[in-house]
């Protein structure tokens, strides 16, 4: 792996170890992952291949990061306070977010430096997979789509938990606005 891959892998994961802290919910808690992974995407993803079984490899490891995505921001807190909404990382979503991006690591580092390579090419030819390009593209998108399922959870919920009719009318006997996300960045 480059010092480029390793900075990114961890960054990722630092993510929500960030979020382990209870913080305010604004622009940064979404810009910030979907920047990184924009510039992984930027940077690894030249082409889909097509050939062989190539997206079958693709649809299943994006699969698995939607379901990764997803659930973390389901077990991601979110409540208000004091007008704001605050946003933490539960234990579940830290460990998903921890398993998706260290898989893709450990595998990474498998193949380059664990004797995996022979392995993974056995695999390709058994199940019809053209080559490396294909399973840089899976284990890429598979990064973007736990990223943005994730983000895209937790939006929806501060949404929903920011227009809740219990929350309104809580707010409106208390005399303040229901809580909102925060525009600052």
């Amino acid at each position: 792996m480059t010092t480029t891959e390793w900075i990114t892998d961890i960054a990722l994961v630092l993510v929500v170890f960030r979020q382990l802290r209870e913080g305010r919910l604004d622009r940064k808690t979404f810009l910030i992952p979907l920047g990184i992974v924009a510039f992984v995407a930027y940077s690894y993803l030249d082409s889909v291949p097509t050939g062989g079984n190539d997206l079958v490899l693709i649809a299943a490891l994006a699969g698995a990061g939607a379901v990764l995505g997803i659930a973390g921001g389901v077990y991601t807190r979110i409540r208000p306070l004091d007008g704001h909404l605050m946003i933490k990382a539960g234990a579940v979503s830290a460990i998903l977010w921890v398993l998706g991006m260290g898989a893709r690591m450990g595998f990474q580092v498998w193949v380059e430096h664990g004797g995996g390579a022979d392995d993974v090419a056995r695999f390709s030819v058994a199940h019809h997979i053209t080559g490396d390009q294909a399973w840089v593209t899976a284990f890429v998108l598979m990064a973007v789509t736990e990223v943005v399922t994730r983000v895209a959870t937790i939006y929806v919920r501060s949404r929903v938990r920011a227009g809740a009719p219990a929350s309104a009318a809580s707010a409106a006997s208390s005399g303040s606005a229901a809580p909102v996300l925060d525009r600052t960045a």
